[in-house]
């Protein structure tokens, strides 16, 4: 039928320029074949087609079509066109096959019905379900509409939560479940939900991994070496070597080279160890399809699932090393063994490494606060301190260490053997559940909030008060679970039944140099002061004074010990 811009009038009689709108989304097609092909779009348009041709008052002006899109969201791209076209008053009749296909959202389909056709004097027709709001007025007035649409909008409920609950249990049990899997993996043929590794992006993703633990090459450096190699980055290879449809809306461009957050990304993903994570983003709500980030407790991550890629002692390295700041010198070429572990007790910042001559003509290195040196002597002061005094008494710090832990093995052994332990856990552990139900008597108040609104209990206002109270004491009490299941946790790393912080002490005794390595291994931050004295901060301090507070409270039983 020929497209007119506007309405009018023939013989008298009112003519419409009608607007067609079909919806068809995912959850209409999941409920078997008959139910699919009743909702299908071809089906839509001839129910549509046969109606109007039934009716000479009506005229398409334009067929609107949202394939693919769910009904809960009016953020649809052709109802958004058909919502320009009735403002600019190309419309004024929307048919639909029945109210399912406006939309699945109670509240927003009765918006339309009620408030924003009637201002646009729009007539709207759902063939199906008997409504005319023209010939039958009383129709769009009647109960039977807002309970069809509050049938419709808990269907759209029900179906997200069984594809939820569904997808859940595929996380759980370690199955793949997104689109794409990562860089160095593709999916296997006979298992969609099994990955196997992709060998040509996998060569690469163990050079990642070699260049920054055993060459000390930080992100940038190896970007511009993947780069210099002609080697295209993970988006070009699943586009162009494997030939998936992937898109990536960061590319700016179809040059597929590789960028700093890429690597970060990769050194990051545990999926190279062999594990599953999943579920790091999620949609608020089957309403709300906005995105948002999922806190990383709450991630799903099940082990061994897959072959891995990289074993666990490079990766826990790279690990280590990104906390670093990994400067390399551009003179040399060479990684300083104190990058990202010296810093300024003042400022902070990192300390810079530089030379100079003394009065006898000798050169001597130093370190000074790069605040003082790069920006300005009023932002912090020198710092000074000489290389050779500093991995002097480094050394002498570790060596000590060393001859003190290998001295209190014994006593760490019984603090693991000890009571202290089990009691410190489970008090942590009655707490969390105790947090855990309040979350659980918070929420269930939350979900009567809707209905006692709907009620006419409380009012709009008084809902939504309620309701954001309500999401800040639950996600109050979520941080509080958080924090201690990491105090939990700590505790439980500390009993460790081998001791091996104290094995990675006993491993460097007798050193006689130091190395990045050691460094790396055995010692979190080194702050300098301005007289140019330092304090060193070991790793595995929380168990050293463990084992002094034990030592404190059991003198009589740990005399030959000590």
């Amino acid at each position: 039928m020929a497209r007119k811009s506007k309405y009018s009038s023939n013989e008298n009689k009112k003519l419409w320029s009608v607007a067609e709108y079909i919806r068809l989304s995912q959850e209409d097609s999941d409920n078997g074949n008959e139910k699919q092909e009743s909702n299908s779009v071809t089906s839509q348009k001839t129910i549509l087609n046969e109606f109007i041709e039934e009716h000479d008052d009506l005229i398409v002006y334009d067929t609107y079509i949202d394939d693919g899109f769910t009904g809960t969201d009016f953020n649809r791209p052709s109802f958004q066109r058909l919502l320009e076209d009735m403002r600019n008053g190309n419309i004024n009749c929307v048919i639909v096959k029945d109210l399912s296909r406006l939309g699945r959202n109670y509240i927003e389909v009765g918006n339309y019905i009620e408030q924003v056709f009637p201002l646009f004097n729009i007539r709207f027709i759902a063939i199906n379900d008997g409504v005319d709001s023209f010939k039958n007025p009383a129709s769009t007035n009647t109960i039977l509409v807002p309970f069809k649409n509050l049938i419709n909008d808990e269907y759209a409920r029900d179906t997200s939560i069984k594809i939820k609950s569904s997808l859940e249990g595929k996380k759980k049990k370690g199955e793949f479940i997104g689109a794409f899997p990562s860089y160095g993996y593709i999916k296997d043929p006979k298992n969609k939900n099994k990955l196997i590794i992709d060998e040509v992006a996998a060569e690469i993703v163990r050079k990642i991994y070699n260049w920054h633990v055993n060459e000390g090459l930080g992100k940038v450096s190896i970007c511009h070496r993947l780069n210099d190699m002609g080697i295209i980055n993970p988006t070009g290879h699943k586009k162009i070597e494997l030939g998936q449809n992937y898109n990536n809306y960061a590319t700016k461009d179809d040059t597929y080279t590789w960028t700093p957050s890429t690597i970060r990304n990769i050194l990051n993903n545990e999926v190279y160890l062999g594990h599953t994570v999943q579920g790091k983003r999620r949609v608020k709500s089957y309403k709300v399809h906005k995105v948002e980030l999922v806190p990383k407790e709450e991630w799903v991550r099940v082990e061994n699932t897959h072959e891995p890629i990289i074993d666990k002692e490079t990766f826990e390295k790279a690990q280590n090393l990104n906390k670093k700041d990994m400067k390399v010198s551009q003179k040399t070429g060479e990684l300083s063994i104190w990058a990202g572990v010296l810093k300024c007790k003042d400022c902070g910042r990192a300390m810079n490494k530089k030379s100079s001559t003394n009065k006898s003509g000798n050169n001597y290195e130093y370190y000074i606060c790069s605040t003082y040196r790069k920006k300005s002597n009023n932002l912090c002061t020198k710092h000074t301190i000489r290389a050779e005094k500093l991995e002097k008494a480094v050394m002498q710090a570790i060596n000590l260490h060393i001859d003190l832990l290998i001295d209190t093995e014994e006593i760490v052994k019984q603090i693991n053997e000890s009571k202290f332990q089990n009691v410190k856990n489970e008090n942590i552990e009655s707490m969390i559940i105790a947090k855990q139900n309040d979350i659980s008597k918070i929420s269930n108040f939350k979900r009567t909030l809707y209905e006692d609104w709907k009620n006419a209990d409380i009012t709009r206002e008084e809902y939504l008060e309620y309701k954001l109270k309500y999401e800040n004491d639950i996600q109050r009490l979520n941080q509080n679970i958080e924090r201690l299941e990491n105090e939990k946790l700590k505790y439980e790393k500390q009993n460790i039944s081998k001791n091996e912080w104290i094995e990675k002490f006993k491993e460097q005794k007798g050193i006689s140099e130091l190395s990045r390595d050691i460094i790396i291994e055995l010692i979190e931050c080194i702050w300098v002061y301005e007289e140019g004295n330092i304090t060193i901060k070991f790793k595995f301090e929380d168990e050293f004074k463990r084992c002094l507070e034990y030592i404190g409270n059991n003198k009589n039983v740990l005399v030959k010990a000590i």
